[in-house]
């Protein structure tokens, strides 16, 4: 059973609405990493220095030694960005997220009961601002454990949302089966929250940012000046703003690093974009937990059918009749490497059409031949499966006078002794006049075309059926 567990489909092609509280056509949400001193350093049990997003080009880890100059320049966050982006905000009336390492909390009590008096919520960083990349399983599951336990020793309770930032393959599923966590975010593929599952649970995720965040101060291609950083968010904000005026609405996340946007030269251009969203009206900025409230409140997720999970037998007997008496075409789909991707109308009908469409031409040759005469023998007899019952009465045509009823017959008699299979087509797409007139046009059709555009129908049919079942 191929299976690819990627989700590439999301919300498609129309995003729900939010329902923003009061209205509000953004949630435009800002996050302030707090990492300085939980950094790879000799001093924290690393067997090197840090080397990742910091001021000193080019920086790789020294082994084995401590880095006067790097280590400086995250004191600088702790001892002077903090404080500047706390005065800012305060300000401003605009709380913030706290992407807290576990450890750097914990050597930063003053910076905590800052963040605690301005309301501003804590969630967890994880333990040690690391790479989880290489970590076993069992060691990544007790650095999650051991980070909510300092955290909740050091701010006085445990974290309601989670974003380790440098992960590994195992952290979201690990921190899902973590406990308390209501939310998470280490993931970049939405413009909305939605839910993941995660063992037996769902798991909210609340999307970030690595694009509209100033860590591009420290990598390339990056900001070289406030003003870039600053347009860049007022430019995000704009089209976000403008969709939400359309019914549309999103949210906006903010990425802030104490040591980067901290600088007086590069906080220049998140003052111009706060200035920017201030007088704009039905604008919401939250922190991340009133975010998960919401979605928690107001979209729940919804248990509903995944084709891609189902079994072989449950999936052909589910789906085998969605072209007409071949479930053929269902044992064969059924093989494909389907996921999330293909548990809409769309995908699962590209599933079956491609079987479909790469079978042998005897093979849809059968398909079409499957197919009732419209307004038949079958029909007169109520021998029709219940779709092609269902779809021929939507076009009337189960209500025919003697007329039209023998016209039909004689139509399919000639289309059929013609071209070898029976006149189909979508009959949902069209009414009576409108079906007899095809009949006539495509009866006259060269056979290899007719046979061309029979087998188009029979996709259509498919598709409609389809948005009816899943």
């Amino acid at each position: 059973m191929k299976r690819y567990p990627r989700n590439t489909i999301g919300y498609g092609a129309d995003r729900p609405d939010p329902a923003w509280p009061g209205g509000a056509k953004i949630a435009v949400q800002f996050v302030l990493n707090y990492e300085e001193g939980g950094e790879n350093c000799l001093l924290h049990g690393d067997a090197a220095s840090e080397a990742f997003l910091s001021d000193i080009p080019g920086a790789t880890p020294w082994q084995g030694e401590r880095h006067w100059n790097m280590e400086s320049i995250y004191d600088y966050g702790a001892r002077a960005g903090f404080w500047r982006l706390h005065r800012l905000f305060t300000s401003r009336g605009i709380p913030l997220t706290i992407y807290g390492v576990a450890s750097a909390l914990a050597r930063s009590p003053g910076q905590v009961e800052a963040m605690k008096a301005a309301g501003w919520e804590i969630a967890s960083h994880g333990l040690k601002w690391i790479d989880h990349r290489a970590m076993s399983e069992e060691d990544e599951r007790a650095a999650i454990a051991e980070a909510i336990r300092l955290h909740t020793e050091v701010v006085g309770e445990p974290p309601r949302g989670w974003y380790t930032g440098r992960c590994s393959m195992n952290t979201v599923r690990l921190v899902g089966e973590a406990g308390p966590i209501e939310y998470i975010s280490d993931t970049y593929d939405d413009d909305l929250p939605h839910w993941m599952p995660v063992g037996n649970k769902r798991l909210l995720v609340i999307p970030y940012t690595l694009e509209a965040n100033d860590m591009r101060f420290a990598a390339s291609p990056g900001w070289v000046t406030g003003q870039d950083f600053g347009q860049y968010l007022c430019d995000t904000f704009d089209v976000l703003y403008a969709e939400g005026q359309q019914g549309r609405a999103a949210m906006m996340s903010v990425g802030l690093h104490c040591r980067l946007i901290g600088r007086p030269g590069k906080i220049a251009g998140l003052i111009r974009f706060l200035d920017h969203i201030a007088d704009k009206p039905d604008v919401w900025c939250p922190r991340r937990i009133e975010i998960s409230d919401h979605w928690a409140e107001h979209h729940l997720p919804k248990r509903r059918e995944r084709p891609s999970s189902l079994d072989r037998d449950t999936f052909v007997a589910r789906f085998g009749g969605v072209f007409e008496h071949s479930p053929w075409i269902a044992e064969r789909a059924w093989a494909l490497e389907l996921g999330p991707a293909h548990d809409t109308p769309a995908g699962l009908h590209n599933a079956l059409a491609r079987m479909f469409r790469s079978a042998s031409r005897d093979e849809r040759l059968r398909v079409l031949r499957a197919h009732p005469d419209l307004a038949g023998k079958l029909a007169q007899a109520k021998r029709l499966t219940a779709d092609s019952t269902a779809e021929q009465a939507s076009a009337g045509l189960d209500a025919l006078t003697d007329g039209e009823r023998a016209r039909f017959t004689e139509l399919n008699d000639a289309y059929t002794a013609r071209h070898g299979f029976p006149f189909i087509i979508a009959v949902r797409d069209h009414d009576k006049a409108g079906i007899l007139a095809a009949f006539e046009r495509r009866l006259s059709q060269d056979s290899d075309a007719e046979f061309a555009e029979a087998c188009r129908q029979v996709e259509r049919i498919a598709r409609l059926r389809l948005e009816d079942m899943v």
